[in-house]
């Protein structure tokens, strides 16, 4: 009887030994490799809708936009739109039209910077945040929602946007497969730029921008357009010397050739344009077309460079 007894208690005290404690923390959340690959989607097709992610203990926000035909079987590109100093997502979105493409189109939100109005890292105006990190939690919550393409990740940006775009360049290029600055905010406040491997590159530029000059505002430490190319040129190890041609009236088109590894270098100036997204219609930076539609270049230029090529 007293065996017995004994045999059922050192029983009972091994299931006890192997029970989780009732205060024990739950089990972190595994994201599959596939990510939401073969998952209801977050969000409806065909619609833009608000999300929200924690990031270096703050929550961040932004807008996502899936196709209409969105299928979570088939894993689609992702482009990251970040819009300029003072705006927002919504005005980004309509500004680039990358909802419009086949792709899971995500428009963050930058926090309010020391003057009083949205900014990204990188410009002496914005909020003391790691919007890096901020890029990179947003990528993994975009994985973990929808069945995204990890080798076509791009990012696109204008102004103090465009800018962050070439922050972006710099420190993510191992993640983020091509970038599209358009009138660009190369602030030195952004840090050295020392990027692990070439990157592909198209820009955007108006000669008459007078907010972020082509020439350059020693002042403020934006350098020339054309010095900031040869930057990359040199980063991308390509020919020092940009093959040129006029595609249109009033537009020239660089492309420097020979760049190691990935890298590739487009730029497109236009003359008389203004601190404006170079659009054939008007769009919510100018009533007036000018002369090229930047998103349908860039949209071709992002989809030739994919990670694998």
């Amino acid at each position: 009887m007293h065996r017995a007894v004994l045999s059922l208690l050192v029983a009972l005290g091994a299931v006890a030994a192997t029970a989780a404690p009732a205060h024990a923390a739950p089990t972190p959340e595994r994201h599959s490799p596939r990510g939401g690959c073969g998952a209801d989607p977050a969000v409806e097709p065909g619609t833009t809708t608000a999300q929200r992610v924690t990031s270096g203990g703050l929550t961040r926000e932004y807008l996502v936009h899936l196709p209409e035909d969105y299928d979570s079987r088939h894993p689609l590109p992702v482009v990251l739109s970040f819009h300029g100093h003072g705006r927002t997502a919504e005005y980004q979105e309509e500004l680039s039209r990358f909802s419009e493409e086949d792709a899971i189109a995500v428009y963050p939100q930058g926090l309010i910077g020391t003057d009083g109005k949205s900014a990204w890292q990188g410009a002496p105006y914005s909020a003391d945040a790691d919007d890096v990190r901020f890029t990179e939690d947003l990528l993994d919550r975009v994985r973990a929602d929808f069945c995204t393409d990890q080798d076509r990740i791009y990012a696109a940006g204008k102004s103090n946007g465009g800018g962050f775009t070439n922050v972006l360049a710099c420190r993510l290029g191992d993640r983020i497969a091509a970038f599209a600055p358009v009138a660009g905010a190369y602030y030195p406040q952004s840090g050295e730029c020392s990027p692990d491997e070439p990157v592909p590159m198209i820009s955007f530029h108006g000669t008459a921008d007078a907010t972020i000059p082509y020439e350059g505002n020693p002042t403020k430490g934006l350098p020339a357009i054309p010095d900031w190319l040869d930057g990359w040129a040199e980063r991308d190890r390509c020919d020092s010397d940009p093959v040129t041609e006029h595609p249109g009236n009033r537009v020239t088109r660089q492309e420097w050739t020979d760049c190691a590894g990935r890298g590739e270098l487009v730029h497109y100036r236009i003359d008389e344009l203004g601190h404006d997204w170079p659009s054939r219609s008007s769009n919510p930076d100018s009533d007036e077309p000018t002369v090229i539609d930047a998103t349908p270049l860039i949209w071709e230029f992002f989809q030739d460079h994919p990670k694998d090529s």
